[in-house]
């Protein structure tokens, strides 16, 4: 439950406060973040940011296979090239697989890296790595990117800077939490649906049966209560903080534009459409809707991309489709609005699959190559950086490892190369290493 109005008890040191009326529930599990505490940064975090420019990350959990969408290799024999043929890109001499069409139509609006060193074919570690830019340490928990972005710049609306759309992220090393930058810079996680005609916020909206006029009642009394609390309070400035804490909750909640925000019926039935009526297409809709509502960072999860087995009839029929069509409409949609000047989209995976299609007619981890799609933020669209060798085994030039491709989304949004943050006691720590991408600059 959302706690936003605590209530006086005993322990056995003094009088505290404790939850007392409550006004919404948490969709978010896990490592999700309620609204109180998400929003406790938000008086600190008065940084002037050096640049506007937002991100929206795809991330397909589990190793998207560059065989198979967008680097192939149509002359290597069948068991490297697989199953698929190779179509033309709107960039002459470039092809992708059959199965990514709108890609590579629209190949002209976005950059693609072809080079990209993985250096990790492990899950859990790929997802803590590519997301943080930093490789795991048992002893330190390096923060993803949404967080330090959140952690830097801070709120600009009402809406919370760092939102996850899906739980498809491997946590098991901190993959796509906050690290060492505390709970309140954790994602606001929301898991519902987008493309349910049911679709609702529950962290946004108050419970069945309390209306907002009984909201405002119980914040009322919680005053009454406060002022009780105040006299015997051993801490009154700490406690201050706490209400305005709760007051920027509340303030989320009644918000017209967080409504707003996720109201997906006001949009088209043809936009929905353009971005096909599935999870993942409506969750990259739902983010460019967040992003126009003054969040900084989303991170778009899709999982189901770790095919050991039967992967050509897995991605052709269900995962392929479905990218193809929600990234290509993001970016053109994006581009069409006259957003993608300040609005980076990234799209990443854990790793790279297998040269040779195994035994079971799968792919499996491969930590030597893979591929990175960037578009937005004065990324050069069309651009090709890098080659792999005929069977996609290694990166022949150009290559880039993760620590690269971090850096440049950092410099893309504005994010000092020299940031530091410090742990609990006080060590501080360096959020970025590598150099940004010189050919996307």
């Amino acid at each position: 439950m959302l706690n936003l109005f605590p209530r006086l008890s005993k322990d056995c040191e003094s009088i505290t406060r404790r939850s007392f009326l409550q006004v919404g529930t948490l969709a978010g599990t896990g490592m999700g973040l309620s609204l109180p505490t998400l929003l406790a940064a938000k008086k600190a975090q008065a940084n002037s940011p050096s640049s506007d420019v937002n991100c929206i990350m795809i991330w397909s959990r589990g190793g998207t296979s560059h065989h198979d969408t967008v680097d192939p290799k149509p002359d290597a024999p069948v068991s490297v090239r697989g199953e698929y043929k190779t179509i033309d890109t709107s960039i002459p001499g470039v092809r992708f697989t059959e199965h990514v069409p709108k890609l590579a139509a629209s190949l002209h609006r976005y950059a693609l890296m072809r080079s990209w060193n993985p250096q990790n074919g492990s899950h859990g570690l790929a997802d803590q790595y590519v997301m943080s830019g930093r490789k795991f340490n048992p002893a330190l928990a390096y923060p993803t990117m949404g967080s330090v972005v959140s952690y830097h710049k801070g709120f600009k609306s009402a809406m919370p800077p760092f939102v996850q759309l899906g739980n498809s992220i491997d946590r098991r090393f901190g993959g796509g939490t906050a690290g060492i930058l505390g709970l309140e810079h954790n994602p606001f996680e929301l898991n519902a649906d987008p493309a349910s005609d049911k679709f609702k916020v529950p962290d946004i909206q108050p419970p069945t049966g309390v209306d907002l006029k009984r909201v405002e009642r119980r914040r009322g009394i919680l005053s009454q209560i406060d002022d009780l609390q105040r006299q015997i309070d051993l801490q009154p400035e700490a406690y201050s903080a706490l209400d305005e804490n709760y007051q920027a909750a509340l303030n989320m909640i009644t918000a017209t534009e967080t409504q707003a925000a996720f109201d997906m019926a006001a949009e088209s039935e043809e936009t929905r459409e353009k971005y096909g009526k599935h999870s993942f297409g409506h969750r990259c809709l739902l983010a460019r809707r967040l992003i126009e509502s003054g969040v900084r960072f989303v991170t778009v999860t899709d999982g189901g991309w770790d095919n050991h087995q039967n992967l050509f009839k897995s991605l052709a029929e269900n995962k392929l489709p479905k990218a193809d069509q929600g990234i290509s409409a993001l970016i053109e949609d994006l581009d069409e609005r006259g957003m993608l000047d300040n609005t980076l989209v990234v799209w990443l995976t854990d790793f790279g699959r297998t040269p040779n299609v195994n035994s079971a007619s799968g792919r499996d981890h491969w930590a030597s190559a893979g591929f990175i799609v960037m578009a937005g933020a004065g990324v050069p669209p069309g651009h090709i950086l890098g080659e792999t060798d005929a069977t996609g085994s290694h990166p022949t030039r150009d290559e880039y490892k993760t620590s690269s491709i971090v850096s440049t989304i950092y410099a893309k949004l504005g994010i000092p190369q020299d940031l530091l943050a410090h742990t609990a006691d006080g060590r501080p720590i360096r959020m970025i290493e590598g150099t940004p991408i010189k050919e996307w600059m």
